[in-house]
Order: structure tokens, then sequence, then C-alpha cells
């Protein structure tokens, strides 16, 4: 891998700089500077809340981003998120979003995609339909917190509290009072932090993933939200407190509908 910089004047040495996300370049590791023949391109991605990336993961999305610009011709941002962005590798797919005006068929890019190995979940989506999710959808908050992205991505929005969106996203996590013998420890972890961003975007709080899963430990008095992933919690004790959790945003929910409100 090569990465181009550009000597920086210092006040005793001058330098360069180069990005913290790199395959290999590793911090003591000796390397040749020399002056560069040829200019080449330089790929640059934009990294959301992305404090480090596995150094094949990073080559998965630069795979991933070339496929997507070679197979669609006006676009306007790729945006690369989920699960696939977290430290280690239990992922089941890799998240993307194509932020675009026009229509797209995904089948081939998915397809180009899976000969590296990776599946794929894209979703195409316009400007104005990003920003509405963003403003009103605690799962697009959540999802779009941490991302890798083509382009720059600012979306400056006024949160709204759409009380009958967050009453079909909370019912999904009703699952768990009612299955909670044959559900898996991931699906469980999926359900629980469905739940917790309804609640917490309901006190009107700017919602990620690190704030969602803070918010379990404290609730269910866990010291890593692994434990529920591994389905190593105690169920009498824990299905008491997500119980209680659900009520209380099912009845604020509720009330919300039943009075016709939508909060800003």
């Amino acid at each position: 891998m090569e990465i181009i910089g550009k000597i920086s004047k210092g006040s005793k040495m001058d330098q360069i700089y180069i990005p913290k996300n790199r395959t290999g370049f590793c911090i003591g590791n000796y390397v040749i500077i020399k002056p560069l023949e040829e200019k080449k391109p330089v790929e640059r991605f934009y990294f959301y809340d992305v404090k480090s990336i596995e150094p094949i993961k990073l080559e998965i999305v630069k795979e991933v981003m070339r496929i997507i610009n070679e197979n669609i011709e006006n676009y306007e941002n790729i945006i690369v998120t989920g699960s696939f962005l977290d430290e280690g590798f239990q992922f089941n797919d890799i998240d993307i979003i194509i932020v675009t005006e026009g229509k797209i068929s995904t089948s081939k890019i998915e397809n180009e995609i899976k000969k590296t190995g990776i599946k794929a979940h894209i979703l195409i989506l316009n400007n104005k339909a990003l920003a509405r999710g963003f403003e009103s959808d605690p799962l697009y908050q959540m999802m779009l917190s941490r991302c890798i992205t083509k382009k720059r991505f600012i979306y400056k929005t006024k949160q709204k509290i759409n009380y009958k969106l967050l009453d079909l996203h909370l019912l999904k996590s009703k699952t768990l009072i009612d299955n909670s013998d044959i559900l898996s420890g991931s699906e469980k972890y999926d359900l629980i932090r469905n739940m917790m961003a309804v609640y917490l975007y309901l006190q009107g709080r700017r919602l990620s993933k690190e704030l969602v899963d803070n918010e379990i430990k404290k609730s269910f008095d866990l010291r890593d939200v692994n434990r529920i992933k591994q389905n190593i919690i105690e169920k009498k004790s824990f299905l008491k407190k997500y119980k209680s959790i659900y009520d209380k945003t099912f009845i604020k929910i509720l009330k919300g509908i039943e009075s016709g409100a939508e909060q800003e």
C-alpha cells in the first residue's frame, strides 16, 4: 500500500501527516520518503465516530466503493454503516446506503460485492428521504451516528417525534417478552437495542450506538452488552426490568398518539 502525503512546514522540523485509518504503516515502522514522480489521485473517505477499523475491513470498504462507483453513474453519496463497523468480525453483512435521486436496481451491485466474500444489504434513498428519516426515526439516527462515507455527510435537522412510527418500532421489541426462550442472544440484543433507542429518543436524546449500549448496561446492571449476545443473562430479573422499560415507553407513545401530537 502507498500513502501520498504533502510536506508541511513545521517550527523546528518539516513533517508529513498520514491518516490514522490505514493498512500497515504502524507507529514505529521505518519508511522511505521519496519524491512523487507521477501524481496519483488520493482516495479519501470520511469517518464519523469510527475510532478504529481493522485493515481488512478498510480494504472491503474500498472495494465496495469501487464496485458501486463503477456500476452507478450518478449518486450523491455512499454510506457504510451497521455492525460491520463494530470491533471484531461478528457481523452478518455490510449495510450500505446509496444516496441518489435516480432509481437503481441493487441486485447487480450486491452480486458483485458478494464476490468479495461478504453479503451486502443496500438501501437506496434520496436526500429528502434520508433527511426526513434522520430527523424523525431513532433507528436512522443511531445508524448514521457512526459510518464511513464517500463524500462529506452533513445533516442539520430538528428532531421531531412521530408517535405512530415509534409505536411500530416498539412493537417489534414485544417479541422478546413473548418469545424469550426461543430467541438467540443476538436476536435479544437487537430487540433490546431497538426498544432502548425508542426510549431514549422520547427523552430528546441524540442517539448513537455507544449511548444506547451504555444505557442498556446501566439499566440491566451489566458490565458488557456481550452477555446479552452470548445469552448468559438471568432470565427472570432481566425480563422484569425489560418489561418495566417497555411499559413506560409504550404508555408515553400511547399518550402522544391519543393527543395527536407531533413534537419538535
